[in-house]
């Protein structure tokens, strides 16, 4: 899943809601299994039911992508740490697939737990919108050497200035 990563570490967005970060996501994740030669599948059935009194319907996987003579891939795309989550690709690495969590959000993203794999996308946070970029912080500009000048401290109104 490197292939993938390195895929994903190439998108930069500026500010979306958590919805669209996690949409431009999925549509790459897509775009990858696309430039594979795979069949990808959006919101495919997972092999876990929901949970009452809707157990008779399965969960849905962000993405599975179905390869030629390897298992399937699956993928999930958050920016929380949901336990639902995990235990649904230990299911769905159990039945034989590839699971994949790629976690996006600001500061430190958790590792889950084998086999699933993770892929961190890490990302800013502004007044409730989200951006990630590629290229490195540009450091601040560094200050002139001369200490700035002391200045003369002139008492408001000015002497000759009509304050009316």
């Amino acid at each position: 899943m490197e292939d993938l990563a390195a895929w994903l570490a190439r998108l930069t967005f500026a500010d979306l809601t958590q919805d669209e970060v996690t949409a431009r996501i999925i549509d790459a994740v897509a775009a990858w299994g696309d430039a594979q030669g795979w069949r990808v599948y959006r919101r495919a059935p997972s092999v876990v039911t929901l949970p009452p009194p809707m157990d008779r319907q399965h969960s849905v996987l962000d993405v599975a992508l179905a390869r030629p003579g390897a298992p399937p891939v699956v993928v999930e795309v958050d920016h929380t740490d949901r336990r639902r989550t995990i235990d649904k690709l230990l299911a769905e690495a159990g039945a034989g697939r590839v699971a994949v969590w790629v976690r996006w959000g600001p500061g430190r993203l958790a590792e889950p737990p084998a086999p699933i794999r993770m892929i961190p996308l890490p990302v800013t946070r502004h007044q409730g919108r989200y951006a990630r970029r590629t290229e490195p912080e540009r450091p601040a500009p560094a200050h002139s050497p001369q200490a700035a000048a002391a200045g003369e401290v002139i008492e408001l109104p000015l002497p000759d200035q009509d304050v009316t």
